[in-house]
C-alpha cells in the first residue's frame, strides 16, 4: 500500500487495537462476569445495599450520591447504569452534562468522534417534551489489551474480500479511500463493544443523569427470540 494509506493505518492501530476480550471497566472492575460476583466487589468499594430496592446499591459516584444498577443477559452482567439520586433543574442539568462531556472528553481512557456539549441558549424542556429530543453522549473505552498482530490479519483478510493481493499492493486513490474506511469500520466496531455513554432523564420537570457502562460482548443479540 501507497506511504500515506500506510501511516494513517498505523495511528489507528497505535491508538485504538483491540482483543476480543478486552472488555469495559466500571470503578476498575471488569463489566463481566455474574451478578452476584460484581454486587460483591461493587460493594467492596465502599458502596451499599439501598434499603428500598435489593436491586440498587447506593454511593458516591463522580462527586455526586448515585444509585448503581447492574443488568445481566444469560446470567452474565452486560451494563452497569449509574443514576443520580437527587435531582436537578434544567439548567444545572445543562451544566453537569456539559461539564461530563468535558470531563471524558479530556480523559486519556476515552475516545469520541463528536463534541455533545448543549448550547447555553437552548430550551432542554421544550426541545424534550415538544420535539421528543433526546440528550446523550457516547464514548468508548481504549483497549487495555493490544494484539496488533492479530487485528491486523483480521483487517487484512477483510479487505481481500473485497480486493486481490495485486489491487492491495498497487491500489488507486479511489482504493485507498475504500481501504481506509473499511479499516475505521472494522475499528470502530471493535470499539464499540466498550461502550459508556450518559443521557439526561426527566419526569415532572426534574432531571437527572444516567451512565451506562456496557459490555457488548454480553449483550442480547436475539440468541433467545
Amino acid at each position: 500500500m501507497k506511504k500515506p494509506l500506510l501511516i494513517a493505518m498505523s495511528l489507528m492501530f497505535a491508538t485504538i487495537i483491540c482483543a476480543q476480550k478486552d472488555v469495559t471497566q466500571f470503578l476498575g472492575l471488569p463489566v463481566d462476569g455474574s451478578k452476584s460476583e460484581m454486587i460483591q466487589k461493587i460493594k467492596a468499594k465502599g458502596y451499599r445495599n439501598n434499603p428500598y430496592n435489593k436491586d440498587l446499591l447506593d454511593g458516591e459516584f463522580n462527586g455526586r450520591d448515585v444509585h448503581i444498577q447492574i443488568m445481566t443477559n444469560n446470567n452474565k452482567v452486560w451494563r452497569i447504569g449509574v443514576v443520580d439520586a437527587n435531582a436537578d433543574d434544567e439548567k444545572n442539568i445543562q451544566i453537569r452534562f456539559n461539564n461530563l462531556c468535558e470531563q471524558f472528553k479530556n480523559n486519556s481512557k476515552y475516545v469520541s468522534f463528536q463534541d455533545y456539549s448543549i448550547p447555553d441558549e437552548e430550551d432542554i424542556n421544550y426541545e424534550m417534551n415538544v420535539n421528543n429530543k433526546r440528550y446523550q453522549a457516547v464514548f468508548y473505552q481504549k483497549p487495555t489489551t493490544i494484539d496488533s498482530t492479530t487485528t491486523k490479519k483480521e483487517i487484512r483478510t477483510l479487505l481481500l474480500s473485497k480486493y486481490s493481493e495485486e489491487q492491495l499492493a498497487n491500489p488507486t486513490e479511489e482504493m485507498q479511500s475504500d481501504i481506509l474506511e473499511l479499516s475505521l469500520e472494522y475499528m470502530t466496531e471493535k470499539l464499540s463493544k466498550k461502550t459508556v455513554w450518559f443521557m439526561i432523564d426527566e419526569k415532572y420537570g426534574k432531571y437527572r443523569i444516567i451512565i451506562f457502562y456496557e459490555n457488548l460482548y454480553n449483550s442480547a443479540t436475539g440468541e433467545d427470540l
